[in-house]
């Protein structure tokens, strides 16, 4: 069995942080999101990954590397433009062979991983199993319809009007029928190849479509709030370990872990939370459910609820929380309280300033 990744989206929901990042390489509790899903994949004994790529292809490539590091191996396959899912799976049909495979999307995440999903999918061998789970707005997702006695009875991408409120997460099983059933499929409105046409056309035609509903946690990281929240849920497993340096002036408390090379002076860490290496926090408090990448600077302030990237400073700027900061920001407070706020902001940005 291979397993087929799928990271060649663009991000628009997390610019401007994808502006100049690959949206699943931004972080959650300091390891980047399409990390977990490889772990995942790795986990249920898929060693074969194929990675569809797209415009961020040279960074995906450089943190993944030949997947050794993961116990994998793994191929690029490029994707020249965002035509879909199925299309994605219709490049990769030369590397899928005959093979049945998992289709992960890449900035999805799921507590638990999928070992259980893959071992009874071997099991029973459907030529299609998909997962759902109930969420407030299907609009958003493909969504699925079932019969009374749970059978899949119809598909559709991101309708107007949801039959239900089952989503499909961004996890699916196969096998290699799929492809004649990508090879019936033409471009929806959108003008993408939809996995879900495809899906329909198995239903359609007589073919074995399983469905799971999900009750633990899953997020599809594809916005700012979504990226907090999986940042939470992962920190609330985080372990406590301390191989940083904290002066006596510092208080420790709960799950906090502190990388080699971190300093914490004169400062208060309320965990769950993580300190990257090389990171200095100096008269400062970072609250519940913060990460902190490598290499960051904060002083004379408290930071809580939030994802602070690599290389950035936060100096003497009051409180900030329920925030995303990217890479090698400045973020510092004014000299005196000032009658207007100046901004630096990149392209699609949002800002919350109090009156």
């Amino acid at each position: 069995m291979k397993a087929l990744v799928l990271a060649g989206g663009t991000g628009s929901r997390l610019r401007p942080i994808t502006h100049t990042a690959a949206k699943q390489l931004v972080p959650v509790a300091n390891k980047p999101v399409l990390f977990y899903g490889i772990e995942s994949i790795v986990a249920a004994g898929i060693t074969e990954i194929g990675v569809v790529v797209g415009g961020t292809a040279e960074q995906i490539r450089a943190a993944l590397g030949d997947g050794s590091a993961f116990g994998a191996r793994i191929t690029y396959l490029p994707q020249e433009a965002p035509l879909g899912l199925a299309h994605a799976v219709l490049i990769a049909r030369d590397w899928l062979g005959d093979e049945d495979f998992v289709m992960y999307l890449g900035d999805n995440f799921v507590v638990g991983g999928i070992a259980d999903l893959v071992e009874e999918f071997r099991r029973e061998r459907p030529d299609a199993r998909i997962l759902l789970t109930k969420v407030a707005d299907p609009s958003m997702f493909g969504v699925a319809e079932l019969d009374p006695d749970g059978a899949v009875m119809r598909l559709e991408e991101k309708p107007r009007e949801p039959r239900s409120d089952l989503a499909l997460v961004g996890i699916y099983l196969f096998t290699p029928t799929v492809h004649e059933a990508i090879a019936a499929c033409t471009p929806s409105r959108r003008g993408e190849l939809e996995i879900t046409d495809a899906i329909q056309w198995l239903v359609d035609s007589g073919h074995s479509v399983g469905a799971t509903i999900i009750t633990g946690y899953w997020k599809d990281t594809g916005n700012v709030s979504d990226m907090l929240e999986v940042n939470r849920a992962v920190l609330e497993t985080v372990e406590p370990a301390v191989a940083g340096w904290v002066d006596e002036a510092s208080e420790i408390v709960g799950r906090v872990r502190i990388a080699p090379g971190a300093r914490i002076v004169r400062s208060r860490i309320v965990g769950p939370a993580v300190i990257g290496a090389d990171t200095v926090v100096s008269d400062s408090h970072i609250g519940a459910f913060t990460s902190v990448a490598d290499g960051c600077r904060i002083s004379g302030s408290e930071v809580e609820f939030s994802i602070v990237l690599q290389g950035s400073r936060i100096e003497d700027a009051g409180r900030i929380e329920s925030s995303l900061i990217g890479r090698s920001v400045h973020v510092s407070g004014a000299v005196r309280a000032p009658r207007a706020h100046r901004l630096v902001l990149g392209d699609h940005s949002q800002v919350q300033i109090a009156s």
